[in-house]
């Protein structure tokens, strides 16, 4: 007897979502990948050379963004936007197509944290009172259950920690195999190291403020975009898990001003605050700007600079997400693909 075949289940948030890619390389690791992301859209932002050709396997949808599209569509405000560094990914994040929807950099498990609230008000000691087998503890308010929007996923991964570089010198043969099957929430205030390689957020909630500031080329820093944007949202955040790889002694190079920096911006943004009538994302940002400009600014001229960049970032993000007439977002017609 012949059995009907069996529906093919709805991917979730499959309408509400953008995976977003930075890269230099051709993409043909999306192979491995296709059980889970076929049905998505993704968002690719092409770093370095604009002429040369990436290969993306077929059957993705996907747009493609060369430094030509920031270009063109931003116009003098793509200065905002680092070049031959992974903080272009942040134009994706610009122009998603869902100005309501989430951005995703990871697996399932963010789909998951981003649909669950987070306990980011009171530390629940057995961490995720949300998933199945667990719940608040004794002595946890009952007037905070129903927990807050969870605006970031955020996750590490498997096998090369993910260590700054004098740290992966000394240790360069240590691996983490250790799989922890935990979520749990950052307090709120509370200031950690923020990495963009396993990251999903809710571009509604905290979109303005996820700019990865200056890095790269022409920039005396570099590998602390995806830290500058965590301490700036001081956010509470649940941990998954994923994988990578990197040279410590190009990281060593990139890295080098930023660890004596971090020990004046740490402080800063421990003590930083903002006035009252800062009511949306985007007034908080400016302001936090102004601050950063005349405290770190005594630090370096970069932040200065990168104090400027914070204020354009947010120009463009009302450019391309305000109503009204829009910059042409069509990206180069022969690296566009349709399933």
């Amino acid at each position: 007897m012949a059995t009907a075949p069996s529906a093919k289940l709805t991917p979730l948030l499959k309408d509400e979502l953008d995976i977003v890619i930075p890269t230099i390389r051709n993409l043909d690791f999306l192979e491995m990948w296709r059980p889970f992301f076929e049905q998505y859209h993704f968002i690719i932002v092409q770093d370095g050379d604009p002429s040369k050709k990436i290969r993306v396997p077929d059957g993705f949808d996907y747009q493609l963004y060369n430094r030509n599209d920031v270009n063109r569509i931003l116009g003098p405000k793509a200065s905002c936007i680092s070049f031959k560094d992974s903080a272009c990914r942040c134009f994706g994040y610009l122009v998603a197509k869902d100005p309501s929807g989430k951005e995703i950099n990871a697996l399932e498990q963010h789909f998951k944290n981003l649909l669950t609230p987070s306990t980011t008000h009171f530390f629940n000691t057995l961490y995720d009172p949300y998933r199945e087998g667990s719940d608040f503890v004794r002595g946890y308010p009952f007037s905070l259950r129903e927990g807050a929007p969870t605006a970031v996923s955020h996750g590490l991964w498997l096998n090369i920690p993910d260590y700054d570089a004098p740290t992966q010198l000394v240790k360069p043969l240590e691996r983490n195999t250790r799989y922890v099957d935990a979520v749990m929430t950052v307090p709120k205030g509370t200031l950690f190291p923020m990495c963009g390689m396993n990251l999903a957020f809710d571009r509604e909630l905290i979109g303005p403020a996820m700019y990865f500031g200056l890095m790269g080329d022409g920039q005396p820093i570099g590998r602390y975009d995806d830290m500058w944007a965590g301490w700036c949202m001081k956010t509470g955040l649940p941990y998954i898990w994923h994988s990578k790889a990197s040279n410590p002694f190009v990281n060593l190079k990139k890295e080098y001003k930023g660890i004596f920096w971090q020990e004046k911006a740490i402080p800063f943004f421990q003590s930083v605050s903002l006035p009252k009538e800062c009511s949306s994302v985007e007034k908080c940002y400016l302001a936090l700007a102004g601050e950063v400009k005349s405290k770190l600014g005594e630090v370096d001229p970069y932040f200065k600079k990168l104090a400027d960049a914070m204020v354009t970032w947010i120009e463009a993000w009302n450019m391309v997400n305000s109503p009204g007439e829009k910059p042409a977002m069509t990206s180069l017609p022969n690296a566009t693909s349709k399933k």
